[in-house]
Parts: structure tokens; C-alpha cells; sequence
């Protein structure tokens, strides 16, 4: 059987930016040692971001992002600059391409939005062949600790130098990748993994958390029993031993929690997936805005995967259902799905966002962000669906810090 290639969200995501025709796409082409972007003298080639997968050692998997040149003008241009800010929210680490030559303040300003992101940059002074880089810069680059190469992307020059940059330059956590949930089970114990097979489980596969999942007990020397939720109950009570952990999909929360034992600590993959993707203390304060929603408000629901929707789909069937149960009013859902995600949050009076599988962690925390400047409170499924089924606060129990701040709020006087 053939390995199959890491899923996106595991990739180092490394965006590539710059004037048009200053040679993004001859770099990614040479870095890649693949014909991945249409390199042309005509300005403007590359419309939209392309995407190229790769192994880059000893990094591992990562995902280059060459974008379109974002110095456009013009509907077409307005579009390909849109496109291409979308692509800094998902970056881990951003390559600002400028030609030898020049710099100004098209340079300065990508410079500084990667700076404000807190998203490491290295800089590539390409066509060195024709020109060197300005002293004055790269003096100036060198006082910001901002590392710098040149290249002559069409001949290589200078590849081997950018490849190195890279390497120094990724976040630590892309180095020493924290644990999806073995943390919580440990070596030599066990988690049980409820899985509910429905019509929205791909035929003869699990969906991508519980992959993940299965596979993160799996390098923390920890193992699982895979069950759906109407075997959960006899599974217990053949084991040993109790579990360390229960994890359920959210859909099956109620069943799963009357079925667990109250000694045994239970959560879901989306509540995993907050901690792991997004930032779990931030979504769970932003999760208790639900008990001041009122008939008529507007609820974002965000999707970063564009799957097809059928039959009792959680996001647009189910959630709103239990929502508009506990508010005890119509409520008013828009949905995303994918990259798009709204310039304007000021209509919304709370966001409630996927688990963001398939995202990397920089996308989410960026609409996380997003969320806050808005000044909208953002949850995720399992959050909002633990709230509004009353078990919240059980399936916070594995992570103390979040469950204390679902706690003080509980004993806060009300308005």
C-alpha cells in the first residue's frame, strides 16, 4: 500500500510575497526543482495562490505558497490582491521576494504585516546577478534580526543559501510538534475513541480527527479501542482497567456522557482540536456568549474544509437546531466555507468555527484574532454543542485551565 501524503494542516505553511515579476514563482520552481508556477517576463502571471507540497528536510512536510503580485491594479488586480491577503493569515513563515535592486515601501509594508502577525520572515534579494541589494537595507534587515539571501532563481544561484534561511528561520513548534492528545492518555494507557458511522462518515474511512488522533496515541506509545457509540458502555466494562480518557465525536455527545462513568474523563475531537489548532481558553470565554444570545441575533458558522453538506450536516442542520432549542428563538445562521471569511464580523454576535482540521494553526489563530479586534466572541462546534447540551464543563475536565475559566464564570454575579 502507498504512504499517503501528510495532510495540509501538518505542513509548514510558507507564503511567498512580493512586486509582480521580481521571480516568486522562478524561486518556488527552483527551491521545488519543479515547473510549479508559469514563469513569464509578462507582469501579473501567476492570478491566483499556487499551492506546492513538499518534502524540505530536515524540516519534513511543508506547503509553499506562491501568490500573486499584490502591487496590482484594477478589478482583476483588486481580486488577486484579496486572494493573496487571504494567504497571509494561513502563514507560518513568510518569504519576502524583492529584486536586488530595489526596495521601497511595497517592500516595507509586507514587511511589516508579516511583523505585526508575529509571522518570522527571511528576504530574498533575487536577480543578485543584475544588481546587488542595497546596503542601507540589508544593514537595516540586520538590525531587525530579519535573515537575508540572494538569489538568481533562473540559474540557482543562491537556492542552497535560501533552503539553509528557511531551515533557521521556522517556528520551534514545527520542530518539536506538540501532541494532539497522547498527552493527556500517556505511554502504556488508553484512550477509547467513540466514532459514530453516519451518512456523513466517508464510506470505508474515518474522517481526519480521528486519523489524527489514532495516530498521535500511536506516537505517544499510548493505544485505543475505536467504538461506536452503541458499543461504548460493553467496551467499558470489558476493559481492566478504566481508560484515561473518553473522546467522542460531538454529535454523540449526550450518549457518550450517559454511557461514561463519572470518574472517567471525557471530551470530544472538536474541544481536542480547539487546543490543538486554535487556542482553547480563548474559544471557551468566547463560548459563553451563547447564554446572551436572544432571538433574532446573526451567527457566523465557519467551515476552513468545503465538504458537500447532506441530509442532518452538523454545521447547518444540527447546531442550529440545539442553539435555537436553548436560546428558545429563531436565530439567523450565515455560512463560510474553506479561505473565505469575512472582512466585516461587526453583524455577528458570535462566531462558532469547525475544528479546523484542516487548517494549520496560524490560519486559526489568525480568525482568532480577527475575531477579537471585532470585539465577536468565536467557539467552535464542540464547544457550542457541550454548552448547549448542558455538558460542558464534564468536557472541560481534561484541561484544567480552560474548565477554571467555564468555572469563574459560573460563580460571577449575574447583570
Amino acid at each position: 500500500m502507498a504512504m499517503q501524503p501528510a495532510p495540509k494542516s501538518f505542513r509548514l505553511h510558507i507564503g511567498i510575497f512580493g512586486r509582480r515579476n521580481v521571480g516568486k514563482s522562478s524561486l518556488l520552481n527552483a527551491i521545488t526543482r519543479q515547473q510549479v508556477s508559469i514563469v513569464s517576463d509578462q507582469a501579473g502571471t501567476t492570478t491566483d495562490p499556487v499551492e506546492k507540497p513538499m518534502e524540505l528536510l530536515p524540516l519534513g512536510p511543508v506547503l509553499f505558497i506562491d501568490t500573486a503580485g499584490i502591487d496590482d491594479a484594477g478589478a482583476l488586480g483588486d481580486l488577486r490582491v484579496q486572494r493573496t491577503r487571504q494567504v497571509f493569515e494561513r502563514t507560518d513563515l513568510g518569504v519576502l521576494v524583492a529584486e536586488s535592486g530595489q526596495w521601497g515601501d511595497f517592500e516595507e509594508m509586507i514587511l511589516a504585516e508579516l511583523s505585526e502577525r508575529e509571522t518570522p520572515a527571511v528576504v530574498v534579494f533575487n536577480k543578485s546577478d543584475l544588481a546587488e541589494p542595497p546596503a542601507a537595507v540589508t544593514a537595516r534587515l540586520a538590525g531587525l534580526k530579519t535573515p537575508w539571501v540572494k538569489t538568481a532563481a533562473l540559474t540557482g544561484a543562491g537556492i542552497l543559501d535560501f533552503r539553509q534561511a528557511l531551515l533557521d528561520t521556522a517556528p520551534e513548534g514545527f520542530v518539536n510538534n506538540p501532541a494532539l492528545l497522547g498527552d493527556l492518555v500517556g505511554p502504556g494507557e488508553m484512550a477509547v475513541l467513540v466514532v459514530p458511522i453516519d451518512k456523513e462518515a466517508p464510506k470505508g474511512r474515518l474522517i481526519m480527527p480521528q486519523v489524527q488522533s489514532i495516530r498521535d496515541l500511536l506516537d505517544s506509545d499510548a493505544y485505543c479501542a475505536v467504538v461506536k457509540e452503541r458499543e461504548l458502555r460493553a467496551c467499558l466494562e470489558n476493559l481492566k482497567r478504566p481508560p484515561k480518557l473518553v473522546v467522542t465525536d460531538s454529535q454523540a455527545f449526550l450518549k457518550v456522557a450517559a454511557d461514561t462513568p463519572r470518574d472517567i474523563p471525557m471530551t470530544s475531537f472538536s474541544i481536542l482540536f480547539s487546543r490543538f489548532r486554535g487556542d482553547l481558553p480563548a474559544q471557551v470565554e468566547g463560548t459563553l456568549a451563547i447564554e446572551r444570545l436572544k432571538a433574532g441575533d446573526r451567527i457566523l458558522v465557519a467551515e476552513h474544509c468545503s465538504h458537500h453538506p447532506i441530509g442532518e450536516d452538523i454545521g447547518r442542520v444540527k447546531l442550529p437546531r440545539w442553539l435555537t432549542q436553548y436560546v428558545g428563538g429563531r436565530l439567523e445562521f450565515d455560512h463560510v466555507q474553506g479561505h473565505d471569511f469575512p472582512g466585516d464580523l461587526s453583524p455577528y454576535k458570535l462566531v462558532i468555527h469547525c475544528g479546523a482540521c484542516t487548517a494549520n494553526r496560524r490560519a486559526m489563530l489568525s480568525r482568532i484574532m480577527r475575531c477579537r479586534q471585532a470585539g465577536v466572541p468565536i467557539t467552535n462546534y464542540g464547544l457550542a454543542i457541550a454548552y448547549s447540551l448542558g455538558i460542558l464543563e464534564r468536557a472541560l475536565e481534561p484541561f484544567p485551565a480552560a474548565l477554571d475559566i467555564y468555572r469563574k464564570s459560573r460563580e460571577a454575579p449575574c447583570d
